[in-house]
């Protein structure tokens, strides 16, 4: 697997960082989940895991030809958006060695793969009555 840097919000260590494949998914490394109440939110299925990322994270999208790098909805695999202005992200967990060896991650994190077109479909402009408030004439 092939991975495009995309970025990270820290230029001190390693943090949650947003990677672009050549597979069209994401790879976003992440903060593992210990918190008791994040994690009774949650249903994981096997072979699945999930990571917690500062929500600034996606604004990483827009080096990946995205209009936007804003989240406008949150759902499947954008699981939960914390109180703290993070999102709980959900998907396979990585265990592709290329993959793994151009990253470096510490024990406190991992990384979870997510499909391009769920995270595209999560960027999209909200619909009715939000686009009819936005037509009107700024006064």
């Amino acid at each position: 697997m092939k991975l495009r840097f995309l970025g990270k919000n820290s230029t001190v260590g390693d943090c949650p960082t947003l990677y672009a494949t050549d597979r069209e998914t994401y790879l976003v490394q992440g903060w593992r989940i210990y918190a008791n109440e994040l994690l009774m939110q949650l249903r994981i299925p096997d072979g699945e895991t999930a990571v917690e990322v500062p929500s600034e994270l996606f604004e990483h999208l827009t080096k990946d030809d995205l209009p936007a790098g804003e989240i406008r909805r949150v759902q499947a695999p954008i699981m939960i958006g914390t109180p703290g202005g993070t999102f709980v992200v959900q998907g396979r967990e990585v265990s592709d060695p290329e993959a793994l060896a151009q990253m470096e991650i510490p024990d406190y994190e991992t990384v979870v793969e997510v499909p391009r077109a769920a995270i595209i479909a999560l960027l999209e402009e909200p619909r009715g009555a939000d686009l009819q408030r936005r037509a009107q004439p700024a006064l």
